[in-house]
Parts: C-alpha cells; sequence; structure tokens
C-alpha cells in the first residue's frame, strides 16, 4: 500500500489487517546484500571517524595565550562542545558571567573551524600543542614555539559525506518506486512528505512566538543575542544547580555502567511503572561505556537486549554522561515495549526515528526527577516550554541544512569534498541570513552547519524535530494523567501502537495530527507569566 492509501484506508482497518500492510513492505525492496553491505560499512567508517573526532580544551589558548580550561578535558564534536557551551551561561557575579561567555566564544570559533575544515589537522585528538582557534595559531609545547607550517584538516569531513551519498547511489538504481535517498526518507521512512516536514518546520521558525523568546533571552543575559546563544540554556531547571554537584552526585551513584543498569528498575517505578513490569523491562536492557557520544541499539529480535551506551570516565558518569544516559535510556524503554508487548511482529517498533526520539525527550526532561529531585511547579514548567521551543528553533534549522544538501548532493552527483564544502556554508549562510540572523546577528554565520549527524547519519537530522513536535502533543495528553501510575500506564498504550504511520499513530495517542500550534499556544501562555 502507498503512504496515501495507509492514511485512508487505515483509518478502518483492523490490528491484523495493519499487520498484513507492514507484512508487506518486508517486500517492497529488492536491494543486493553486497550493496546494502557497502552502505553500512561506509556509515560505519563515517561514525568512527565522528566518534574519534575530539578536541582537547585544556590545550586552547585565547589571544591572549590564557588557558580558560585548567582540567584535561577532551571533548567530542559536535555534541560535547556544544554541551559544554551551554554549561557556560552561569548566573553571578560579573566576572563569572564573563568567563563563560569568554568559554562560549572560544568554542563558537573552535565550531566555525570545523565547519569551514580550517581547523589544523594536528590539533585534532592531540594533547601535544597549544591552539588558538580566533588566530588559528598553533604552538609547541612552549608558547614561544610556534609552528607556522601546520596543515588544515583536509576536507575528511566533507568526504564522508560524499562517500555516503556515492554508497547510497548504489542503492538508487534498485528502488525505482523511490530512486533518491531524499525521497526514501521522506516517503518511505519517514512517512511525512517532505513538504509538509518544511510546513510545519518553517511555521514554528517564523513564528512570532520565537521572536518573543528571543527578545526574553536578549533581555535575561544583558547584552545583544550572539550566534552561539542558538543553544542558550537558561530556561532548564537545572541552570539553578551547579554542573558540578549535579556530577558530584551522578560519579557517585554510577561509578561504573553496571551501575547504572543495576539502577534502572528504581528509576522505571520512580515514573510510575509497576515493579514487575520494570524488573521485566529493565532485563532486556544492557548498559555499556561508549566511545562516542553515546546512542542505544534496540533489540531487533526477543532473543538479543536492547542497549544503552553513554560516556563514561574512570571517574564515574559526569552529568552530561547522565542525561545522554536518560536520552538513551528513553529509547531502550519504547524499543522493548514496541516489541515485546505488541499483538503482531510485524507491527513491532515505531512510525519513524522521530517517534522513538519524543520518547526520548520524554524521559530525558525528568533527569532531575530520577535523582530525587521534585516535580516542577508551574513556573519551571513555563519555563521548560520556552526552553523546547528554542531548542526546536534550533534544531529545525539545522534539519533545513541537512535537507538542502541532500538536495544538492543530488543535483551536483560529481562533486568533490571541497565543492560541497562551499555549498554546505552557502547553504548554512542562506538558512541563517532568511531565519536566525535577524534576531541572533551576523549575516551568512555557516553556524547551523556543525552537527556531526549531517557526517555520520544521512538525513537523519529531521528525525529530532518532528520528535519535538510529538514529544510536546505527548507531553500535552499525558499531563491530564495525574498519577505517576497512570502517566506509565499511558505511556505503555501508546507505544503499544506499534508501527502504524505518524499520522495514524498519532491520531491513535492524542487524538490528532502532528501539528505545531499547541506548542505555540503554549509559549504564549507561558511569556504571560
Amino acid at each position: 500500500y502507498t503512504l496515501e492509501e495507509k492514511n485512508t484506508k487505515g483509518q478502518t482497518w483492523s490490528r491484523q489487517e495493519w499487520a498484513y500492510a507492514r507484512l508487506g513492505d518486508v517486500f517492497s525492496t529488492r536491494v543486493p546484500g553486497n550493496v546494502t553491505a557497502n552502505y553500512m560499512q561506509t556509515l560505519s567508517d563515517a561514525e568512527n571517524y565522528i566518534s574519534s573526532y575530539n578536541i582537547m580544551m585544556h590545550c586552547l589558548r585565547n589571544e591572549q595565550g590564557e588557558q580558560l580550561w585548567q582540567e584535561p578535558m577532551a571533548l567530542l564534536s559536535h555534541w560535547n562542545l556544544r554541551d559544554e557551551l551551554k554549561s557556560n551561561y552561569v548566573a553571578g557575579d560579573e566576572a563569572m558571567r564573563r568567563e563563560g561567555e569568554d568559554k562560549q566564544e572560544m568554542i563558537y570559533q573552535v565550531m566555525l573551524r570545523i565547519i569551514r575544515q580550517e581547523i589544523p589537522e594536528c590539533v585534532i585528538n592531540s594533547d601535544k600543542l597549544l591552539w588558538c582557534p580566533q588566530t588559528n595559531e598553533v604552538k609547541g609545547e612552549r608558547l614561544e614555539a610556534k609552528d607556522k607550517n601546520i596543515a588544515s584538516e583536509p576536507d575528511t569531513r566533507y568526504q564522508q559525506i560524499i562517500n555516503i551519498f556515492h554508497a547510497l547511489q548504489q542503492i538508487d538504481a534498485y528502488r525505482p518506486d523511490a530512486p533518491s535517498h531524499v525521497q526514501r526518507t521522506f516517503n518511505h521512512d519517514l512517512e511525512v512528505p517532505k513538504e509538509e516536514i518544511e510546513r510545519l518546520f518553517t511555521q514554528l521558525i517564523e513564528s512570532e512566538e520565537i521572536k518573543q523568546v528571543a527578545h526574553l533571552i536578549e533581555y535575561r543575559l544583558g547584552r545583544e543575542l550572539r550566534p552561539y546563544d542558538i543553544w542558550y540554556d537558561g530556561f532548564k531547571s537545572r541552570s539553578s544547580i551547579s554542573e558540578d554537584s549535579l556530577t558530584a552526585q551522578t560519579q557517585q551513584r554510577y561509578p561504573n555502567a553496571l551501575a547504572y543498569e543495576q539502577d534502572i528498575p528504581r528509576m522505571l517505578m520512580t515514573l510510575g511503572f509497576e515493579q514487575d513490569k520494570a524488573t521485566a523491562i529493565a532485563q532486556h536492557i544492557v548498559v555499556e561505556a561508549a566511545r562516542g557520544s553515546g546512542h542505544a541499539r534496540p533489540c531487533v529480535g526477543r532473543n538479543q537486549p536492547a542497549r544503552l551506551r553513554t560516556r563514561i570516565s574512570d571517574k564515574g558518569m559526569d552529568y552530561k554522561g547522565y542525561n545522554i544516559a536518560v536520552h538513551e535510556f528513553g529509547h531502550n524503554v519504547e524499543e522493548v515495549i514496541s516489541l515485546y508487548d505488541i499483538d503482531y511482529y510485524t507491527l513491532a517498533g515505531i512510525p519513524n526515528t522521530g517517534f522513538t526520539e519524543a520518547s526520548a525527550f520524554l524521559f530525558q526532561g525528568r533527569d532531575l526527577q530520577l535523582l530525587g529531585y521534585k516535580a516542577k511547579g508551574e513556573e519551571a514548567k513555563g519555563e521548560e516550554i520556552l526552553d523546547m521551543i528554542w531548542g526546536m528553533y534550533e534544531i529545525m534549522g539545522v534539519s533545513l541544512v541537512d535537507m538542502a544538501m541532500w538536495e544538492w548532493l543530488y543535483a551536483n552527483p560529481k562533486a568533490t569534498a571541497a565543492q560541497l564544502r562551499e555549498a554546505v556554508i552557502a547553504i548554512a549562510g542562506d538558512i541563517w541570513n532568511k531565519y536566525y540572523a535577524p534576531l541572533l546577528g551576523e549575516p551568512n554565520c555557516p553556524l547551523l552547519g556543525i552537527y556531526s549527524h549531517m557526517v555520520g547519519y544521512a538525513l537523519y537530522l529531521p528525525a529530532y524535530p518532528i520528535g519535538n513536535i510529538v514529544q510536546f502533543q505527548l507531553e500535552e495528553h499525558l499531563a491530564t494523567y495525574k498519577t505517576p501510575a497512570e502517566f506509565a500506564q499511558e505511556y505503555s498504550r501508546i507505544y503499544q501502537q506499534g508501527k502504524l504511520t505518524p499520522d495514524a499513530w498519532m491520531r491513535g495517542a492524542v487524538g490528532e495530527a502532528m501539528r505545531v500550534e499547541p506548542i505555540l499556544n503554549a509559549v504564549r501562555e507561558a511569556m504571560k507569566r
């Protein structure tokens, strides 16, 4: 059945008829195994590149030769760089705020060097050299021993994307129904038309509510907004709690992966799951240390565990790692419920990756609750809504860049890595000028091109804002269930729907299709408060 047929005829289908429709989808493609294997290997190579891309923050120096990070700190691009930038929105005296802003400006310059491939190749993963991102100078162990013959990274970042594109072109030949990765992503994988996704994204990005939130952030910061304020983190309730304090708690509680794994039943019961159910879900989840930023791997069959991975140092799990772990935990719980509690195996799963992201966001937003902090009051909930829409503003722009990049690749199939770099910088700059420069300044800024997902994953980014839209509608719906037990019961019912189309799943979950109006309405109410 086509997507249109599923969304219309499916309104009257039984569960068994839906299961038959999904069984038919299993046989909709005939891609040879060696072509698929080549694509998977190419993705793996790109992921290995990204997973090994660390910046040693204690080796960075500003133009005055000052060291801003005193303790050894290796941050993965872009995830950890972004999270460190967020953590420096600190309350305190003028000196503390200035120190935070200096660090943010330096991280911003690092990101620009990476996007433009101006970063010296020798400083990636190296703690032997000192690097000034503002001037792009690299120095030896002594500041006086400057090396003037430093080569930039040779477009390695963009070559990964080119490699993935060429591997996908081999698949295109076997998919006459959808002969491009762009078509397959939206019509088959996400099952939401590209035009509908663009409409939803631009409706929110261009809204008056976004402008109001930007003015509020500017007022709170007491300065004009900078491009990196796209990651403003001052709305989160944890911003009033020292990250060092949270890290001390998480490192004590989770000295290793096993400690987190053993705590899963307790966390599920905190969220309202009955003990037997919490134990049953937990026994299907394995926690492991990650070399990269962290991720979840689903259980494909009922003899396999779901895997949760996050970064854990020899000191234990810091707060950044914990926050990621709770996000991945949300993936795992959905993965277990939508496999083990499903009525027909061909309905196992969710409509698209945005819907598992929605579950991950639901859990991630409760990370402090799982550490024993009280549930948020009305004011905190209002702040959370503002934080959510500002995050959607950011990730929707990044997604539009990703989408436009893939359209460009298919229009320029013989492009080199250098040509792709210039195209991405131009695309990111154009989208920035249209939707972001009026609020954040700096025309032609390419910052939206920093996401590592663009490199290691083929057109995955739109799933995140879809997940945000779904998450808010789920949050609004689940808020009507007052006790933790009711929350857990309704969450389970919703994710037991399985792999329907997004439209059918949303109507079954909350009674309406995907819309951005609910969060815009909520933002207006939050702004009143």
